[in-house]
């Protein structure tokens, strides 16, 4: 009789522990189902990386933090309005971004990846005085 306690809890606790956590795992969302943290590996556009690729943790800015989907999911229509809502479909970066330059960005044309992920990430993260702002803060060396 203990022991078929004993089991019946353990089974308990790893279903409420799955239930718990698998909300951390991945959440659902009007533009399909999204991994809370996942690395932005953008290998394609960069080549062989030389520092591990950034680990984005979504809950964290979307939950959390109270950041809109729109804030970084966007498609620009006339390169100012951004007509992205939630529901539509959400693409790579690089599949607009498709370009490694780190030179200064040209008016009219869309931004390098790079200057990409740097405008959109670090530029927010020093406005609001939060994250990460350092290279080596965001990037760890690869592995």
């Amino acid at each position: 009789m203990k022991k078929s306690f004993v089991a019946i809890l353990a089974l308990v606790a790893f279903l409420a522990l799955a239930l718990v956590g698998g909300a951390a795992w991945a959440a659902k969302t009007k533009s399909g189902e999204v991994k809370d943290e996942f690395p932005i590996d953008n290998t394609k556009v960069f080549g062989t990386l030389t520092k591990a690729p950034v680990k984005l943790t979504h809950t964290k800015h979307n939950v959390e933090y109270k950041i809109a989907c729109d804030k970084c999911h966007h498609v620009k229509k006339d390169k100012k309005t951004n007509t992205w809502k939630d529901g539509d479909k959400v693409q790579k970066c690089a599949e607009c971004h498709t370009s490694a330059d780190k030179k200064p960005p040209v008016e009219g044309e869309s931004l390098s990846l790079y200057n990409a992920f740097h405008k959109q990430c670090r530029d927010c993260h020093k406005d609001q005085k939060k994250g990460p702002t350092k290279c080596d803060e965001c990037h760890p060396k690869a592995k």
